[in-house]
């Protein structure tokens, strides 16, 4: 197997390096020389948005929002569950992410951004939730390891109680907010029942049928 090499390098608004690393077919992106993605275990990401978007395919004029693009697999099996009037806005903040996706690794989920259903938005995507208002059918967020375990300390406004109510407010109707993890967290757990969301917790394998166990949140507004 060849080693590792970096193929681009990008710093963060909080003054991280984030990096593009490949070998062979397989690719990752790192935070401080730590693996955020790898290329070969995404399995958790597509259930995300599969459970996320579940009910949705025959929607009028759907429309999601993606916390994160990574590598695209979120936004891509979002794509494959929804209608050809659906609307995708994908939020991310790292541009040097979405220039990688376009010019350098787009194929590895069959191209999400040549979707014309998909829109990126390179903001926040706590600060796009903030600004909504019942907008989004789903909200699917894969931007950190989980509520217990962030890479960033800024992306922790989103698992708080007034992240919550604001991702709420973004919501239509019984809209989805669906939420991914590395680790279980019980109190993030009776903190979304406590904003107001009836609340189903799902592991999912990261790929193949021994990998890691993720967690999922699904979260369906009571209002």
């Amino acid at each position: 197997m060849s080693p590792w090499r970096t193929l681009a390098r990008a710093v963060t608004n909080d003054g991280s390096e984030l990096a593009l690393a490949g070998r062979d077919r397989e690719f990752a992106i790192r935070v401080d020389g730590q693996v955020l993605m790898n290329s070969t275990s995404h399995g958790s990401e597509r259930k995300l948005a599969q459970h996320g978007c579940t009910g949705l395919r025959d929607a009028r004029r759907a429309r999601v929002l993606v916390g994160g693009l990574g590598m695209g697999f979120t936004a891509r099996a979002a794509l494959d569950e929804l209608g050809a009037d659906a609307h995708v806005e994908v939020a991310e903040l790292v541009s040097a992410v979405v220039h990688w996706n376009r010019d350098l690794i787009g194929h590895l989920a069959g191209a999400p951004l040549l979707d014309p259903r998909l829109r990126v938005i390179e903001a926040d995507v706590a600060d796009t939730i903030g600004r909504a208002r019942g907008r989004y059918d789903a909200i699917l967020l894969d931007v950190d390891n989980g509520p217990e375990a962030l890479s960033s300390y800024q992306n922790r406004r989103i698992y708080t109680d007034v992240g919550l109510e604001r991702a709420r407010r973004a919501l239509r109707p019984r809209g989805m907010l669906a939420l991914w993890s590395a680790f279980e967290a019980k109190p993030f757990t009776k903190r979304l029942a406590d904003c107001g969301f009836d609340v189903e917790v799902k592991r999912v394998r990261a790929h193949g049928s021994s990998s890691q166990r993720h967690v999922l949140w699904l979260a369906r507004s009571t209002r």
